[in-house]
């Protein structure tokens, strides 16, 4: 076994047993701790562990790959504009309201806001969501165990799933959400240690956000001299039509997504909620400003390497990845095809995006524990993520359709019972999505979050904000907006040989189509359909203003009912929408 596997095993026996024994200190026998971990996580853990879910595999393994290779620079800052500004967004617009409408997910809100075939419609849409997204997580995993530890993919994805079945089952949100404190501090950790290393040992200066700045003029002359565009250059690898597209669509779709919103529901309150979001901002500001110099740094040293080098003299990093397939020749035939001496050019190889944080260590030549890290640090973004889309699952099958629709009566044991039935049933899914995934890390999970962008910001909004929105216009908006989105993205993601869209939209900016698609459905039908009642008109103006009114507390505790049975014996003008 190499040095690089010895730590590398080390790191993930290391963090492995730390999940694990969070995981058993934390496990829960209550339903508000096993959706919602007892509404009782204090601010800055609950930021912690928001930017763990948040920070996915595409985040700490593919983002930086997009920017130096997809994306050509300027390209892959659709990724970084998009996902960061959608957390804002998310932030401002839809997380304290939701907080204070006090239920445990998505599908149980557009339920309560508006009908059981609205929910039924949202418990659909965010199983889809959440096992588009959670494939590209378990695909970074088997990629991690594959380069790594020389594990085949499948028994890497297998290992796993087991380490999410055992803390997430156990657990539920509560082992969730500590387990997500640890794995941010792993992740973070080797996403900077190296970053650090590199930018310090190619321009002196430690900071990467800086220091990356002084590269980017060699960097444009190395691209333009190999008959590339600049790498700061703008639209030279995405026309400006779909860098807007894309951008609006991760954009939305963040502030859509089901297991990032859940997260809000684990703080202590409202006030507590928004402090949530802002240490998760800056939690995941410390990755997200270091990317863009991880990109620029391992883009200008493999040029280097590469360039004007024969086969035979190529660095080791080259051929440890040339030798599990993810780098290749430009038509996609093995390096090994090629005879020893023969010199290669940089456009004369296809590298994968997800192997550029994983393989900087080695580029950068750093010695082997902090590849280790680096691999640990990869599972730990992959697994926090993967086990926060598990728990949607999960929680949408045992509350939204078997408690809410098939046996309310159901004591809170049995609702245990069935939701750690389905979290298994998840994991299993999970895991065949992993090792048979549609396309590369990043590219998956922006799919997702194309269709969260189409399926649920429109309802989530205007359910918020505009107290007339019906049932039937919610209803008919998600379905109108997730079924164009997944119909579009299944016809031009070559399945059918359409790969250029319509007017060459691409599958993962699609999803801000679907939004105004939804949005427009939602707004026409609710004008011509049965207005929300009196009393949800009231509930829907009282959230966005500060206090905890009786009705809202009712709501929240489930007592809605008796509240408005008093309203009506005080008052007849309880029905008035007016205020």
């Amino acid at each position: 076994m190499t040095d690089i596997q010895t730590w590398t095993l080390v790191f993930v026996i290391l963090t492995f047993g730390l999940y694990i024994y969070i995981a058993y200190a934390s496990r829960v026998n209550s339903t508000s701790g096993f959706y919602v971990a007892g509404a009782g996580i204090p601010a800055p853990a609950n930021g912690a562990a928001i930017a763990a879910d948040w920070m996915s595999a595409a985040s700490f393994i593919s983002m930086a790959g997009i920017v130096a290779f997809a994306g050509n620079g300027y390209g892959g800052s659709v990724y970084l504009m998009g996902w960061t500004g959608g957390y804002v967004l998310l932030a401002l617009l839809l997380a304290p309201y939701l907080r204070k409408f006090g239920k445990y997910t998505i599908p149980d809100f557009v339920g309560d806001r508006y009908s059981e075939s609205a929910r039924l419609i949202a418990v659909v849409s965010a199983i889809v969501v959440s096992f588009v997204y959670v494939a590209g997580q378990m695909a970074g995993v088997g990629l991690v165990f594959t380069r790594f530890l020389g594990v085949d993919t499948t028994l890497g994805v297998i290992i796993g799933m087991g380490i999410v079945f055992f803390y997430a089952v156990l657990g539920g949100m509560k082992g969730i959400t500590w387990t997500q404190v640890a794995q941010y501090s792993v992740l973070i950790i080797a996403y900077l240690i190296p970053a650090v290393a590199v930018s310090y040992q190619v321009t002196g200066i430690p900071m990467p956000q800086i220091g990356f700045g002084s590269i980017l003029n060699e960097l444009n002359a190395l691209q333009t001299d190999l008959g590339l565009g600049e790498y700061t250059g703008a639209f030279a690898s995405t026309n400006m039509l779909n860098m807007f597209l894309i951008t609006a669509s991760l954009m939305f779709g963040t502030a859509g997504l089901p297991h990032v919103i859940v997260r809000f529901y684990t703080a202590k309150s409202v006030r507590a909620a928004r402090f949530s979001a802002l240490w998760a901002l800056f939690f995941i500001s410390l990755l997200y400003t270091t990317a863009p110099s991880v990109a620029a740094f391992s883009k200008l040293q493999i040029i280097e390497d590469i360039q004007g080098t024969p086969v035979g003299n190529m660095p080791s990093w080259f051929n440890t990845w040339a030798d599990v397939g993810l780098i290749t020749q430009a038509d996609g035939s093995p390096i090994s095809d090629l005879d020893t001496e023969a010199t290669l050019s940089f456009t004369d190889v296809v590298i994968n995006n997800d192997i550029i944080v994983l393989a900087s260590p080695e580029i950068g030549g750093l010695p082997a524990p902090i590849v280790g890290l680096v691999a640990a640090g990869a599972l730990a973004a992959a697994l926090s993520t993967a086990s926060g889309l598990l728990l949607v699952i999960s929680s949408s099958v045992a509350n939204d359709v078997y408690y809410k629709k098939i046996n309310p009566q159901a004591t809170e044991a049995r609702q245990l019972v069935v939701g750690r039935i389905a979290m298994a049933g998840a994991i299993v899914v999970a895991g065949y999505l992993g090792i048979n995934p549609p396309g590369f890390v990043a590219q998956v999970v922006a799919l997702a979050f194309g269709l969260a962008c189409a399926s649920f910001f429109p309802v989530l909004v205007l359910g918020i904000f505009w107290k007339n929105c019906t049932a039937a216009g919610a209803t008919a908006g998600m379905v109108a907006g997730l079924a164009t989105t997944m119909a579009y993205m299944l016809w031009t993601i070559d399945i059918y040989g359409n790969s250029d869209g319509i007017f060459g939209i691409a599958e993962t900016g699609f999803g801000a189509i679907g939004m105004l698609i939804n949005f427009a459905v939602t707004i026409a039908v609710s004008q011509f359909t049965t207005k929300p009642s009196p009393v949800m008109q009231e509930l829907v103006e009282e959230i966005r203003y500060p206090g905890r009114t009786s009705l809202v507390a009712a709501h929240a505790e489930g007592h809605l009912g008796d509240v408005v049975g008093r309203e009506e014996e005080d008052s007849p003008d309880t029905g008035r929408t007016d205020h």
